[in-house]
């Protein structure tokens, strides 16, 4: 079963912060990378830090012997205990991606006023033509339909466990 948990309206969670929760009994870390929203559970796998509390930042590459490169600015997570490295957006340890993780959980950005969030308003007209496209004819003399329009004053940050 999925546990739904709200953790706070988006714009007090600006790209490049995060905030420590507990959800159930799991600790876990929401970060805001460049407005995407990412959580992992705040527990480095190695001696369970708590990883989410290190030091937000990038790591680098070498495409060749003696050239490196900075890369994934704000992406990486790097644990306060001994300096191991994680992707903030799939838990994968920088160094050993495919054997060492720590777990993360879907997130969702509910609310707010696009086209996909916000509740559409009908009027009498597209609700009668509705009606009737779904196989029921209105009579004539059911009592007038109130709409109102309808607005989602704020997204709200959710993370799904």
């Amino acid at each position: 079963m999925v546990e739904r948990f709200e953790i706070c309206p988006a714009n007090e969670l600006p790209p490049g912060e995060r905030t420590l929760v507990q959800l159930g009994n799991i600790p876990v870390g929401v970060f805001n990378i460049e407005g995407e929203y990412h959580a992992m559970q705040n527990v480095c796998p190695h001696q369970l830090a708590p990883l989410c509390e290190g030091e937000v930042t990038g790591t680098t590459s070498a495409p060749a012997v003696g050239e490196y490169e900075w890369e994934c600015d704000g992406e990486i997570v790097r644990c306060p205990w001994h300096g191991w490295e994680f992707e903030i957006s799939s838990g994968e340890s920088v160094f050993n991606p495919h054997g060492v993780r720590t777990r993360t959980f879907e997130t969702a950005v509910e609310g707010g006023n696009d086209a996909d969030s916000q509740a559409a308003v009908k009027t009498d007209e597209a609700v009668s033509s509705e009606c009737q496209r779904e196989g029921t004819t209105l009579r004539g003399d059911e009592p007038p339909v109130n709409t109102y329009d309808v607005e989602v004053e704020s997204e709200t940050v959710v993370v799904y466990i």
